[in-house]
């Protein structure tokens, strides 16, 4: 499909903004951090990570950050103070089923829904009644002694165990968990910020226990007053603060090995597979574990460091996909946002045409109605007009006859009373039934009919698709292997990588002007390629593609950018010469088999820049004038190049030549060709300016000024001569100036 060049061909459309991706981030919390509309800055992103692990670092009955914690069986932790505070009392004489208290023994746990089978006396599981709560909504209990019959619940998961004889101290310590809350508070005290200063946070200089904020000294006076409601919250120096660590690790510490809760002074070298914990020798040599799966401690610590490991890479692509998916949404509340405001202009523009399309009909209506008046006004008018007349003539005539009938004079009388009679008579016949009727009446004989135009607009309402599949078109792909250029066309071609359910009824294809002004449509069709002839030579064009249905118009493709040839390659036109003219030589060279001169044009079309070409005389007999020069397309073919008003020539013989153009002849110059020579012709469309050359140099002035538009190579020759075509030349370098 070839279509030629528009005279004016919208600027590239603005290039998406991509945000930049996160770099490569092992840490799930650093890939969760990205979706947190906040700033960016390193001080606010250590913060943000700080501040997410904080809730892996807190008691979940006090809302602090863990001191002294213990393991309950359920995994979970808790404060050793916290751990007090939540001890029930079961009722004396009843033991719950083997829930006891050990750091060594296997822990069995009953479901949530076979716990609820089990009444409070046979299950052994004390309920009890708070008497005070913790920061985070955790029931806390008064501290009590430890006895026998006693369980602790877990405030988490809500999961019951007894207390064996040794009490608390038969849960195990979480010394890692207390390193880290250790390490994590000396990385926070280092330098604690403010956490309300807008810009560049000073140091704090209070931080307050209940609201776990730092302050500086401006911002606790604006946002924290010791006064109303506040002033029972406890205001601490950050380095007192338990988030700012008061019990710090000295660093450089080495922390104490573990040691086995049974066996105070034994470490821990070994470990139970089947009870899932250390073991220390003495353990061992009791003969609890003597049947049971035993391995080196330092081997299962790497082992379960490795499954650790790979569980996390698991989340941490789980994390990647709830970020790509996060990154879609984020994307769709911004696409939603566009595409409302686009609905919302479309849906005035739509209402606002019919609008104006019933002010036009409106217009046309009453103008309609102002003739009908105008033609009623005018008949009522002359036949009021009419009437008038005919009245005053006969009542005219019938005063004359009054008169008449007075007089006396039988003789006279006679000789006059049958011409009255006869006049009398004829004026009685004029006012006929007819002649005293209107001949419009008042009213109009037009009935406009609103109805069904009224209940369409009160029915008018958006059409919901019932097909979830009725969609438009996605943007089409440019295959950039197929797209091209050749002197001033462009070839593009196109695909469409995902069907739609609809199918596509034709594509869009439109190119920029070649000097990033505005696009046009230069194609409308059902192919998918398309080829672009006409194209201005050393320019760069812009082209995207779009596709259509019934259901509306896809979006647009990617931009290419295709540039035209610098020099013009081109061979002469067979389909636009007279049909006395031959081709030869792959259309390049040109003869004639009549003695007239007959026109042929060439294949490239300019408009715009700077063209250089040349023809060869290779024969040259009987000194005939051939023209050369440049023409439209429209120029006529069966004279000389030059006569009419669409060419622009040089004729030259052997001796002499002339300008011509609509058949005025100028500029008559002295030098002439002979077979081997070479005419050059120059086409300065930057100047606007047409100039010859023979043999490589100027003959004459420059001959022709203020061209513009649209020119195509061409030559006029008879059967005495035969010319090739040289292309693709540079422009020559001595030229006269004016």
């Amino acid at each position: 499909m070839r279509f030629q060049n528009p005279s004016a061909l919208t600027t590239t459309p603005p290039r998406p903004r991509l945000r930049k991706p996160v770099e490569g981030a092992v840490r799930v919390i650093w890939c969760w951090s990205v979706f947190i509309d906040r700033c960016s800055c390193a001080l606010c992103e250590e913060r943000f990570i700080e501040d997410t692990m904080d809730e892996e670092l807190k008691c979940p009955v006090c809302g602090s950050l863990f001191k002294d914690p213990i393991l309950l069986p359920c995994s979970h932790n808790v404060c050793l103070a916290c751990a007090r505070n939540i001890i029930v009392q079961t009722p004396e004489g009843e033991t719950p089923p083997q829930n006891r208290a050990s750091g060594n023994s296997d822990y069995d746990y009953l479901d949530m829904d076979k716990m609820s089978m089990y009444s409070e006396t046979d299950s052994g599981y004390g309920s009890y009644t708070p008497c005070l709560k913790s920061p985070n909504g955790i029931r806390v209990f008064p501290p009590t002694l430890v006895h026998r019959h006693c369980s602790i619940t877990c405030p988490l998961c809500h999961r019951s165990v007894s207390l064996d004889e040794r009490g608390l101290r038969g849960f195990p310590r979480n010394r890692l968990l207390e390193a880290i809350v250790s390490r994590y508070q000396q990385n926070r005290s280092a330098n604690v910020k403010c956490q309300l200063c807008d810009r560049n946070p000073v140091d704090a200089t209070v931080m307050c226990e209940q609201c776990d904020v730092f302050y500086c000294t401006p911002c606790q006076q604006r946002c924290h007053p010791s006064r109303g409601p506040l002033a029972k919250h406890r205001l601490l120096p950050p380095t007192q603060s338990p988030a700012a660590g008061s019990q710090q690790m000295p660093a450089g510490t080495i922390r104490k090995q573990g040691t086995c809760a049974d066996h105070d002074m034994e470490n821990f070298s070994m470990y139970c597979v089947n009870c899932k914990t250390p073991v220390c020798m003495k353990c061992l040599e009791g003969g609890k574990h003597g049947s049971h799966d035993l391995k080196p401690l330092a081997a299962m610590w790497k082992q379960h460091k490795c499954q650790l490991s790979q569980a996390l890479n698991g989340v941490s692509d789980k994390a990647k996909d709830a970020k790509e998916f996060l990154m879609q949404l984020k994307n769709m509340l911004q696409q939603i946002q566009e595409n409302g405001v686009e609905f919302e202009a479309c849906l005035v523009a739509q209402c606002d045409a019919l609008i104006e399309a019933l002010t036009r009909q409106k217009a046309k209506l009453l103008t309609k109605v102002t003739k009908e008046r105008e033609y009623k006004l005018k008949v009522v008018r002359d036949q009021i007009t009419h009437c008038t007349m005919k009245l005053r003539q006969t009542t005219g005539m019938m005063e004359y006859c009054l008169e008449v009938i007075k007089e006396n004079d039988p003789s006279g009388f006679l000789q006059i009373s049958d011409a009255l009679i006869k006049r009398v008579t004829s004026s009685q016949d004029q006012w006929v039934k007819g002649a005293l009727e209107p001949k419009v009446g008042p009213e109009f004989d037009l009935t406009l009919n609103t109805d069904p135009l009224l209940q369409t607009i009160l029915q008018l309402d958006f059409v919901q698709s019932k097909v979830e599949s009725a969609t438009v078109p996605p943007a089409p792909l440019l295959q950039l292997e197929k797209c091209c250029t050749r002197n001033n066309s462009a070839t593009l071609a196109w695909r469409v990588t995902v069907p739609p359910s609809n199918p596509i009824e034709g594509y869009i294809l439109e190119l920029d002007d070649g000097n990033g002004g505005q696009y046009r449509e230069v194609y409308v069709g059902k192919e998918t390629v398309c080829t672009v002839d006409g194209l201005h030579f050393n320019s760069s064009y812009n082209a995207r593609v779009k596709a259509y249905n019934s259901t509306g118009v896809g979006p647009y493709s990617k931009t290419v950018v295709l540039k035209t040839s610098d020099v013009a390659w081109f061979t002469f036109d067979p389909t636009s010469a007279h049909r006395d003219i031959m081709l030869t030589n792959e259309n390049r060279t040109v003869s004639c088999n009549s003695y007239d001169d007959r026109v042929v044009l060439g294949t490239a079309a300019f408009s715009k820049g700077v063209h250089y070409w040349e023809l060869r005389v290779d024969r040259y007999d009987n000194h005939p004038d051939p023209a050369f020069g440049v023409a439209r397309i429209n120029t006529m073919k069966d004279m000389m190049l030059g006569k009419d008003d669409k060419a622009w020539a040089m004729y030259v013989d052997n001796n002499r030549s002339w300008f011509m153009h609509n058949n005025s002849h100028t500029n008559r110059a002295e030098g002439g060709i002979s077979k081997g020579a070479t005419v050059g012709i120059l086409l300065d469309l930057n100047k606007y300016t047409l100039t010859f050359f023979i043999n490589k140099e100027q003959h004459g002035p420059v001959a022709f000024e203020n061209l513009e538009g649209v020119f195509m190579p061409a030559v006029s020759i008879n059967r005495n001569v035969q010319v090739t075509l040289l292309t693709g030349m540079e422009v020559p370098k001595n030229i006269k100036q004016q």
